[in-house]
């Protein structure tokens, strides 16, 4: 992978290699991590909700374009959002994609006013949302 990779936190379908397969043709899972500060809930696809924490997997890529095609964040089922590394990590964020609760049908609610990426960027931004390795 060159510099032109991304991390991200993956905690529904694309944790199995098969699937992440078949959206990208080069990727490294670089092991199990935790999101804590936001928590996995279900509708339509797996979304994540403020508070708690949830389990997962950091994957790293080139083809950020394809993920985010797959995640559909051109329509705005999904939004990628940065979020913090754990400060003993190498690269200080990983990416985390997002989905609307609305769009989804999932039982989710993001304070605040403004649109659904505005309030999950701010939620990300002014709580203690980490992403930390798992040994």
């Amino acid at each position: 992978m060159t510099e032109c990779s991304k991390q991200l936190f993956v905690y529904g379908t694309l944790t199995d290699p098969e699937r992440v397969a078949s959206v990208v043709s080069t990727y490294e899972f670089l092991g199990e991590a935790t999101l804590h500060g936001l928590h996995r809930v279900d509708g339509r696809y797996p979304t994540l909700a403020p508070g708690g924490t949830v389990s997962g997997r950091v994957l790293r890529t080139e083809e950020i374009e394809a993920i985010d095609a797959y995640e559909g964040v051109e329509s705005g089922l999904y939004v990628r959002v940065s979020v913090p590394r754990d400060a003993s990590e190498s690269d200080p964020e990983v990416d985390v994609y997002v989905g609307d609760p609305v769009a989804l049908g999932a039982d989710a609610e993001w304070p605040g006013t403004g649109s659904f990426p505005e309030r999950v960027r701010r939620f990300v931004r002014e709580n203690e949302v980490v992403v930390r390795s798992r040994e």
